[in-house]
């Protein structure tokens, strides 16, 4: 990590421009496969909190596509995030499509009552969720961040300020996660558009269990998610 948050992210900044570094990291990170407690870590925000990288975190095979050719193109160091359970799932991807921008959000499905927000692999949690809530007369908005940094700031509250009901969710351990960064930026941009206070959803606090059940039982679900959208009504 050393060579990654101490020297990549700072040697720009410190040669005022005149060396770049376009490098693309690939991290695997992520529960769901019984990797147990050292392979299954989600460190996004630590990465994110790193000035000088940027971090970016695709939830389907286009974006990764697209978000891909963007950091290639980057002249910075970019950490690319892939959530291990992504790997199994399939889709179409139209390699013909432009590159997908570095600090544009997406929104995966609209709505008018609550905004979920959230990325990599909780997209699929929260778009079932949506699904599930909607019998339930709720129709929430689902926003797929894609990147952590540069943040699409301007996507998050006009969706809040649609809705003024907002859930964050990562599969990061809750204390200490993303999703802190996103419900703060809410409540100092966005305080006054918000009916209802700022919810998390995230992970126990525990290293991710070796036990299927356990791991399972440990990490966020769309259950979680409509959980505390209800609350907020």
């Amino acid at each position: 990590m050393d060579q990654i948050v101490n020297q990549a992210a700072k040697l720009r900044y410190m040669t005022g421009g005149k060396i770049t570094l376009p490098m693309v990291i690939r991290l695997p990170e992520g529960g769901g496969v019984s990797a147990a407690a050292q392979h299954s870590q989600s460190l996004e925000a630590w990465l994110a909190h790193v000035p000088g990288l940027k971090v970016v975190y695709p939830s389907n095979a286009q974006d990764a596509y697209g978000l891909m050719v963007s950091a290639i193109e980057d002249d910075n160091p970019v950490i690319f995030i892939e959530n291990k359970t992504l790997y199994a799932v399939k889709s179409e991807v139209d390699d013909e499509l432009k590159a997908v921008p570095l600090g544009k959000a997406c929104i995966k499905k609209e709505g008018t009552d609550v905004t979920i927000i959230t990325y990599g692999k909780q997209v699929m949690d929260a778009m079932k969720a949506a699904e599930d809530l909607a019998g339930d007369g709720i129709n929430a908005e689902v926003v797929d961040l894609r990147s952590l940094y540069p943040l699409d700031k301007e996507t998050i509250f006009k969706s809040v300020e649609k809705t003024h009901k907002v859930v964050v969710v990562s599969e990061e351990v809750k204390r200490g996660a993303f999703s802190g960064e996103i419900a703060s930026l809410i409540a100092e941009e966005c305080f006054y558009e918000c009916d209802a206070p700022i919810k998390r959803v995230g992970a126990l606090n525990t290293p991710v269990p070796f036990s299927m059940s356990l791991e399972t039982y440990m990490l966020p679900n769309h259950k979680d998610i409509e959980a505390a959208v209800k609350s907020l009504f």
